[in-house]
């Protein structure tokens, strides 16, 4: 029983670790593309992960800091403002807090990508939930960060991570 669980553990921590990337192979009948254009292909994917990443990251992490400069009106904040389901406020911006400093460094490293697009989207959609009332520019933004995370974590960090770096050491020394 524990080995089955410890190998369902491992299964999905290689996944969230993993970069798949949006490779396809083309439908039958099709010729493949030449091997120059599947590299400029590879390199633009690496570079759109790589800006979606950093995009997303500074706007969690300058959120982070924010709270950190003065925490008394954070705490405040999430008293009286933000409405957090199930978690009591003060443990709602610990928790809040802490995920907008951390997961940012994971998601521009690209080390555990899917795991830190994964956990910013959650951190996205309490930031949303918790606000009785929210502007429609800033619902747009909470659109935008959902959707490049959405990207992010099923495709993987980009060829331009650690993720991919380890994998690629990985997959040297099999």
């Amino acid at each position: 029983m524990a080995t089955r669980w410890m190998q369902g553990l491992r299964a999905a921590l290689g996944f969230l670790m993993a970069d798949a990337g949006p490779r396809r192979s083309p439908p039958p009948g099709v010729a493949a593309l030449p091997a120059w254009l599947q590299t400029v292909e590879l390199q633009a994917q690496g570079l759109a992960s790589l800006l979606a990443r950093l995009f997303v990251a500074k706007v969690f992490w300058l959120s982070g800091l924010s709270k950190l400069r003065d925490w008394s009106s954070t705490l405040a904040l999430f008293e009286d403002e933000y409405q957090v389901p199930l978690l009591p406020p003060e443990l709602a911006a610990y928790l809040g807090t802490a995920g907008e400093l951390a997961l940012p460094v994971l998601l521009v490293l690209g080390l555990g990508g899917r795991f830190a697009a994964l956990g910013l989207s959650v951190v996205n959609v309490m930031a949303v939930l918790s606000l009785s009332e929210i502007a429609p520019a800033a619902l747009l933004g909470h659109q935008l960060w959902g959707a490049l995370l959405l990207m992010l974590a099923l495709w993987g960090a980009g060829p331009w991570s650690l993720d991919a770096w380890w994998g690629a050491r990985r997959a040297a020394r099999a």
